[in-house]
């Protein structure tokens, strides 16, 4: 690859990395010499990326930094409309909209060639459970795990009898057939599924709780036995 595609796939790959990683490591992926990944580091916090580190300790790419206009590969832009149009089908109004939106900016700074890729695109998503009943609170659980706040629920369990917890809800998964929301519910004193479309009544409380959502995660995956993203 050319060495502008070099340093845009290095930008990429400190972008995807949360912790500081090895020059060896970097110049590893790359298949480059760490003399010349230096170079590099040393040519894009010139431009302006905040990169930390140092030989030998590692490099962490810090928020803030913009790439030029936007570059993908053939198969990245198939990833990425294959992806908003499973969100359109199979989410709530809210996120399907998003979903829309978001492609249509990515094509409007798009060359004309790439945007010719992303309209062409012939991946589709097969018919399958698309607008299953997932309940109406969808967009104000995100909003409280986004914002980390605690949520009461009215909840039916499958032999129909309903309780009232009040939890910590930190993630939202998405099946085919069920949005699952992850939670610690004080009730149990544990970590808790809830399907949404069981849910009668939530409230989202003011009062957030007392851990971070990403360190709630960490601990139910390292329970569950689901290794990191």
């Amino acid at each position: 690859m050319s060495r502008a595609q070099r340093l845009l796939e290095l930008l990429e790959i400190l972008r995807r990395h949360r912790h500081p990683v090895t020059g060896a490591a970097l110049a590893a992926e790359l298949g480059i010499s760490q003399r010349s990944l230096y170079r590099d580091i040393a040519t894009l916090q010139s431009q302006g990326a905040r990169i930390d580190g140092a030989p030998g300790l590692g490099y962490i790419l810090r928020p803030g930094f913009t790439l030029p206009p936007l570059m993908f590969q053939v198969e990245e832009i198939e990833a990425l409309v294959l992806g908003a149009r499973w969100v359109a089908d199979r989410t709530d109004d809210t996120l399907a909209q998003a979903a829309r939106n978001a492609l249509a900016k990515i094509a409007a700074v798009l060359p004309p060639r790439q945007r010719d890729d992303l309209d062409s695109s012939t991946l589709l998503i097969a018919p399958g459970a698309a607008r299953i009943d997932q309940g109406k609170d969808i967009p104000a659980l995100r909003k409280a795990i986004r914002g980390e706040q605690k949520v009461t629920l009215v909840y039916r369990d499958a032999q129909d009898r309903e309780s009232t917890r009040t939890v910590w809800p930190f993630a939202l998964a998405f099946f085919d057939s069920v949005r699952v929301v992850v939670a610690w519910c004080e009730l149990r004193q544990g970590f808790r599924n809830f399907r949404t479309d069981r849910i009668v009544r939530i409230e989202v409380l003011e009062e957030r709780y007392p851990r971070n959502r990403q360190a709630l995660l960490e601990e139910w995956r390292t329970l569950e036995g689901i290794p990191p993203d």
